[in-house]
Parts: C-alpha cells; sequence; structure tokens
C-alpha cells in the first residue's frame, strides 16, 4: 500500500529530527487532519503574571526553566505567538528606570531579582528562537489589584494622589489627566525602544469594571475639571480615545513595524442601546468602560482587536457564535483574531457537532469568517496544562500544519531572497543552509529578515508553497538538519520579514 505523501513526510522527518542548539532549527512535520486549516494564521496563548503565584515562589533558573516548558508546550500545541504580561499594575517584569519590579515576580513590589535577570528581554530570546512571536502586555491604568496593597511613601500615587481614583478597593490611573497619558506612553515608548518585541499588547481594562453595588463616580473632581460642557460618557471615552491616539503614534514613530494590539471585552453594544450593536444582554465595551472600539478601528489607531469570546456558543446573554460574526461584520480595518477561553470550550458539550466540547465548532467558525485571521486562547496555562485534552487535539487536529502569522503593513514590500541554498555535512548530519542579508542591529527596519520558511516536496510532487502542509519548519536560524537519503526531494526557502511578508522562494532539490 502507497502510504500518503504527509505520512511519508512525518515518518522521514520523525528519524531525522534532531536539534542543534543555538545555530539550527531541526525540521519537524506534523499529521494534517484539518483540511480548513490555512497557511497564515494568528495562534497566540496569553501567559499572564498576576495572581500567579509561582513566579514569586522560584529561584532565577527555575523561573527560566518553567518559562521555556511554558513556551515548548506551547509550540507543541501549534502556537505561534506568545502575549506575555510584563506590567500587570504600574510595576515591571523588566528593567524599567521608571516603575518598580513586580511582586508577582519577586514576591514584594521594588524587589530586585537575585540573582539579577530580565523577565522581558529573556522570554523574547526564547519566543524568537523557536520561531515564535513575542506580544508585550500591559494594563494601562491599573495600579493596585486590591485594597490589601500599601504602595511606598515615594510612590507616584502618594506624591500625586490628585492623578490617581479607587474604586471597588483597586487604585487606578485617572484616564482624564494629559500627565497621566504622557506617563503611559513614555512607559511603551521605553519598552518599544529597547526591547526586540513584535507588539504591544493591552487587554480590557480601561475604565474600571461597574459595580452594580457601588455606581462609578470615582472622577467627580477631574469630570469638574476638565469635562466642560462634555457629557459624562463621552467625556470618558473621550479620554479613553486620547491615549489609543496616543499610544499608536508612540509606538509607530519609534518602530513602524511594532504592532498594536487590544483585547476588548467581546460586547460592543447589545442591539438594545444600538441598532448597530450585537444580539446579546450584556456589559459593554462603549457604556460601561467607555472603550469606543469601533471608533479605534475607523482611525486606524490599532493593528488588531482580540475581541474576548470568553461564552459558549449559544449561550443566551452573550452566544459567541453570533458576537463572532458581529466582530467579523464590524472591524473593517485591523486584523480581528478571536479570544476563545480553554475552560468554557472544553467544558461545554457541542449537541449539535456530537461532541462533548466546542473546540471544533469554534475553530471551525472562525476560519470560515473572512475577517478573522486566527485565535488567541486564554488562559495559556489551561493549554500548557493539557486541560481536558486541548493541547492534543490543538497538536493533532486544528493546529497540526505549521502556520505563519498574518502579514501586516504594504503587502507589495517583500524581504530580500536567501541566497546560496545549499547542503552540508557536519557531525555526520546532512544540514540545509543558505545565506541571508544580515539586520543591521543599530538601525533596524521593518523589512529585516527575523525567520524562514523551509517548504519540502517529494519527488513528482506537485510543487506548492501555498499548502501548509509542506512546511516542515519556521526558524530564525539560517540552517535545518534533513535526511541523507532523500534523492529527489526538493526543499524551499523563504524569508519573512519583521512584518511577516514572505521573500521569493529558493529552491534545492537533493540529487
Amino acid at each position: 500500500m502507497k502510504l500518503s505523501t504527509t505520512i511519508l513526510r512525518r515518518l522521514t522527518l520523525v528519524l531525522v529530527v534532531t536539534f542543534i542548539a543555538s545555530i539550527s532549527t531541526p525540521l519537524t512535520a506534523q499529521t494534517y487532519d484539518d483540511t480548513f486549516a490555512p497557511k497564515r494564521e494568528f495562534r497566540g496563548a496569553w501567559l499572564h503574571v498576576i495572581g500567579q503565584t509561582q513566579y514569586q515562589n522560584m529561584s532565577t533558573d527555575e523561573c527560566q526553566r518553567y518559562i521555556c516548558s511554558q513556551l515548548d508546550l506551547l509550540l507543541d500545541a501549534g502556537c505561534n505567538a506568545v502575549i506575555f504580561q510584563i506590567r500587570p499594575c504600574a510595576d515591571a517584569l523588566y528593567a524599567s528606570e521608571y516603575e518598580p519590579w513586580s511582586a508577582w515576580l519577586t514576591g514584594k513590589r521594588g524587589r530586585k531579582p537575585h540573582p539579577m535577570w530580565d523577565p522581558l528581554q529573556f522570554v523574547i530570546e526564547q519566543a524568537h528562537d523557536r520561531g515564535m512571536e513575542l506580544h508585550a502586555w500591559l494594563n494601562p491604568y491599573r495600579v493596585t489589584s486590591s485594597a490589601k496593597e500599601v504602595l511606598p511613601q515615594d510612590h507616584l500615587v502618594n506624591r500625586e494622589p490628585h492623578r490617581f481614583f479607587k474604586y471597588n478597593g483597586q487604585t487606578f490611573f485617572d484616564p482624564a489627566y494629559e500627565e497621566n497619558r504622557q506617563y503611559i506612553c513614555q512607559i511603551v515608548s521605553d519598552i518599544v525602544q529597547r526591547y526586540d518585541i513584535d507588539a504591544i499588547h493591552m487587554d480590557d481594562y480601561f475604565y474600571p469594571y461597574p459595580n452594580s453595588k457601588s455606581p462609578f463616580n470615582a472622577d467627580k473632581a477631574s469630570y469638574a475639571k476638565f469635562g466642560g460642557d462634555m457629557d459624562l460618557a463621552d467625556w470618558r471615552r473621550d479620554n479613553v480615545n486620547r491615549l489609543i491616539e496616543m499610544l499608536h503614534q508612540t509606538i509607530k514613530k519609534t518602530k513602524s513595524w511594532v504592532r498594536f494590539g487590544i483585547s476588548p471585552f467581546g460586547i460592543w453594544r447589545n442591539i438594545s442601546s444600538d441598532p448597530r450593536g450585537s444580539q446579546s444582554n450584556g456589559l459593554e465595551n462603549y457604556d460601561d468602560l467607555y472603550a469606543d472600539v469601533l471608533l479605534w478601528d475607523e482611525k486606524g489607531w490599532v493593528d488588531y482587536f482580540v475581541p474576548q469570546l470568553y461564552w459558549q456558543l449559544d449561550l443566551k446573554a452573550a452566544p459567541s457564535r453570533s458576537l463572532a460574526r458581529w466582530w467579523n461584520d464590524h472591524i473593517l480595518n485591523a486584523h480581528l483574531y478571536i479570544g476563545q477561553e480553554v475552560k468554557r470550550t472544553m467544558d461545554t458539550a457541542d449537541p449539535g457537532n456530537n461532541d462533548d466540547d466546542e473546540l471544533d465548532t469554534k475553530i471551525r467558525l472562525s476560519r470560515q469568517l473572512e475577517r478573522v485571521k486566527g485565535n488567541v486562547w486564554w488562559h495559556g496555562y489551561w493549554v500548557t496544562g493539557n486541560y481536558k485534552g486541548v493541547a492534543d487535539s490543538l497538536a493533532l487536529k486544528h493546529q497540526s500544519t505549521l502556520a505563519l502569522p498574518p502579514a501586516h503593513g504594504d503587502l507589495s514590500i517583500r524581504p530580500h531572497a536567501v541566497s546560496n541554498l545549499r547542503r552540508i555535512k557536519v557531525d555526520s548530519q546532512l544540514r540545509l543552509t543558505w545565506d541571508a542579508a544580515q539586520c543591521d542591529e543599530e538601525n533596524p527596519k521593518e523589512t529585516d529578515v527575523v525567520r524562514y520558511v523551509v517548504y519540502q516536496f517529494f519527488e513528482g510532487e506537485t510543487i506548492d508553497i501555498s499548502d501548509p502542509q509542506t512546511i516542515v519548519a519556521i526558524t530564525p536560524h539560517r540552517q535545518v538538519v534533513i535526511s541523507e537519503n532523500e534523492p529527489g526531494t526538493t526543499y524551499i526557502v523563504t524569508a519573512l520579514d519583521r512584518l511577516n511578508r514572505e521573500s521569493a522562494p529558493v529552491t534545492y532539490t537533493l540529487r
């Protein structure tokens, strides 16, 4: 019986895959079970730090090994991007001259790691080494997560208390103050300038989530000072709009290729509030969090949105099935990915699909919607923990083929192709290697080549690099291990720039 080329590829590569630390990435191949899986798809996962005590209870070595294990497990599940939290509460999981080290890292706000290390720099290097994107996740306004936290006397909150308010036991920057907007932009500018991140990411915390028992009026003083003739709700939205526009300008001015992503709450407005709204009955971005998401898209201030559609497919108040379609119809400029909650997805049966969970249907729906370009998993620890087999399902079916992240920017621009594609033998291993235009580290630009894509075709197989089944490696390294016994096999290598635009292909056939 003749085996399929996919199975042949898998069997062949499994025999020869060997990792070459620091200088190469092995070829990998996976069973292609979902014929709808695209070549380009954003497959992200959030790794939050707030509320995660494991980091503060680990030594530096243990923490680094743990982070590496999480990245490996996400990569095994088919993810190509990590959204890592680096500023949960006006603090830092990186070396900052503006804000203190995070208590979620060291156990006490302001306490330095010992031995000293920079988690953001580490996770960037480790993610990129695995061919994954790293999106730096910040909360813009939150200063404390609970009333129990006592800030030091020299903290900005105590030095300039008028710039902050308290609500529900938490402390927040007041969005009304221009100096707060400038400060947050300063923080972002510093990160973008000093670190090789792929994106700045913010979640759904703008004005605080309302408490039905305690209506929000903590900004009365600033409204009286700055509100003028504006309606209160419009004024609050304008305050947030100003920050989003400033952040967009700050990021693009610093590094044009760094994307700005926002993960808003899953409902813009209910149809009962606005004829353009969704068939839902829940908290609203526009009215409750004062986040005018559609305006941000219209203005081009945000590169991608990840609405948090954490609910079940047909939940009456917030059905993720119809909400996904709503976002698909209304986000017209930015990239759109769906925020999926692992636990609810795996805990809920899908009778319409005769399935014990909703995973198949949610992923299939995301791929059927024209403007949806991927999914992000909340939270990543449920993926790495393989909650109810979610990682197995992703790895063996839904994300079994490798995927390039969606391309941004001017798609008519292509990076330089590789050159001198050849095979060499090192320590009895046969390797495919190539040359590429070198980046100027002092003057980075968006067309810099940062990753390579390797395709494999057996003799007689149709050459088609649009087929994700033929991708056997996405790597930052300029060589991969190949089999010594595959005469007639053709390899194609392309280059990806910082915006994931792909170069012209270069071909090499084994003889």
